[in-house]
């Protein structure tokens, strides 16, 4: 078999283009004023998930929308943390976007298109890919930008606020979202809250504060840091060592499995696809399991390849495969060692931890026992998303997983789940307003 190996100048678009509003669309400001105490909807998360649920509810007409988000801007933390690794390109292709299905907005593809003259030939290439039903990755710089088209056409950076918020409280006709200063009473409400990095086990440094020297993924590496080791087999490790080897630094890469794995996603392509999502309908509890374990594993995409192995070819990477951490503990000097199963350890001066992400399942910001979290997934409705002991709150992202399968991490199975979760929502506000307009009609008639 034969296996295509793209050049690694995909990872190298440029950063920090201007982008010019599309014809009628004129850029919104954020509110200036604090959030209502009411709506019809709050959205818990304003990242690609909460993007793409308020969208799709103004298409439906329900426009009285409150977004609340730690970073208070649309995608705002999804791009922060994609700048702190120095990514340029997205792994998800031109065909998985924000925007919403069955309508006739502009798609991230139709809005590359009309910047054709902003994009780089390579970036043009991608597109001619794409254009062709072949695999195609999407620099940031155009994704951001369409993100803020997305935004301002269904208004939804005019309904964003910044708020960290603390708890969901569901009563029996409506739902109270609150936050340090923000409260607001909806009778529906989104939880959009994608994942968080995963903590390394506590006995890495028995139970005591991280060591300094130590770091995470989505933190900065110090600039004085002259060898790096890097901890995971992921996206945010061959980024982490792409830009260490960038800068000079010397790199020890430890993969606890026995070779690191290259490929287009973490997740078979199929599973994108509705005989994909068919595969989870029906099926125990268990077997789903097994599917979301043996579907999703750490990889890296191909273009990366050529850079590491050479790097490893010439002595500027060093790849310890098959080696499992057991602790990090600090050396003379500043300088932290890694401790290895076998005995081993790899002394450097900073140690950056890329162990993946966990699933924000709600279990945080529900009451206790209502989201009824099982081995690390919500207990949700199959047809409209909604926990099943709060029915007015829904999940869309990461916590669909059980339902949506390997796809629902992924900005494609966001516009799944937002079809069912934005029209079960305009349903039943509708539905309700139905309600309220004949009780009026029988009051005037008696």
């Amino acid at each position: 078999m034969i296996t295509f190996v793209p050049e690694p100048h995909l990872l190298d678009s440029p950063r920090g283009r201007h982008w010019p509003a599309a014809i009628g669309v004129s850029p919104g400001a954020g509110p200036a004023v604090p959030p209502p105490a009411t709506a019809d909807v709050v959205i818990v998360g304003a990242g690609p998930a909460g993007l793409a649920v308020a969208s799709a509810l103004w298409h439906l007409g329900v426009h009285d929308v409150v977004l609340l988000d730690r970073d208070g801007r649309p995608c705002g933390r999804f791009l922060e943390r994609v700048d702190t690794l120095g990514q340029r390109v997205l792994r998800s292709p031109y065909e998985h976007h924000p925007g919403v299905e069955g309508y006739r907005d502009c798609e991230l593809l139709d809005f590359a298109r009309l910047h054709w003259s902003r994009l780089t030939p390579v970036e043009r290439r991608e597109i001619r890919m794409a254009q062709a039903g072949h695999r195609s990755v999407v620099p940031v710089d155009v994704f951001e930008a369409y993100c803020r088209h997305v935004a301002t056409l269904h208004h939804v950076d005019e309904r964003t606020w910044r708020a960290t918020v603390r708890d969901v409280r569901p009563a029996a006709e409506t739902v109270t979202v609150r936050g340090e200063g923000v409260s607001v009473t909806a009778p529906y409400a989104v939880l959009c809250l994608g994942e968080e990095r995963r903590a390394a086990p506590a006995d890495w440094w028995q139970g005591e504060p991280a060591p300094r020297g130590v770091s995470y993924w989505d933190e900065p590496v110090p600039r004085d840091a002259e060898q790096l080791v890097v901890v995971g087999a992921g996206l945010s490790a061959a980024h982490l060592i792409a830009n260490a080897l960038t800068d000079g630094r010397r790199v020890h890469w430890i993969v606890r499995a026995a070779e690191e794995r290259y490929q287009c996603a973490d997740v078979n392509a199929s599973f994108f696809r509705a005989e994909g999502r068919a595969r989870f309908d029906g099926t125990s509890w268990d077997d789903r399991l097994t599917l979301m374990g043996g579907h999703r594993r750490a990889s890296v995409m191909f273009e990366f390849r050529p850079l590491l192995r050479a790097a490893e070819a010439d002595g500027r990477l060093t790849v310890h495969r098959g080696r499992a951490v057991t602790g990090v503990q600090p050396e003379r000097a500043g300088r932290v060692a890694v401790r290895l199963a076998d005995g081993g350890h790899v002394v450097a001066d900073h140690a950056v931890l890329a162990l993946g992400t966990t699933v924000s399942s709600g279990d945080r910001l529900l009451p206790e026992g209502v989201a009824a979290v099982r081995d690390g997934w919500p207990d949700l409705d199959e047809r409209t998303l909604a926990f099943r002991n709060a029915p007015r709150v829904f999940a869309v992202g990461a916590a669909a997983g059980m339902v949506l399968g390997p796809a629902a991490r992924n900005i494609d199975g966001h516009r799944v789940a937002t079809a069912r979760v934005a029209t079960a929502v305009a349903h039943g506000l509708e539905a309700a307003s139905g309600l309220r307009r004949g009780d009026h009609r029988l009051v005037a008639h008696v």
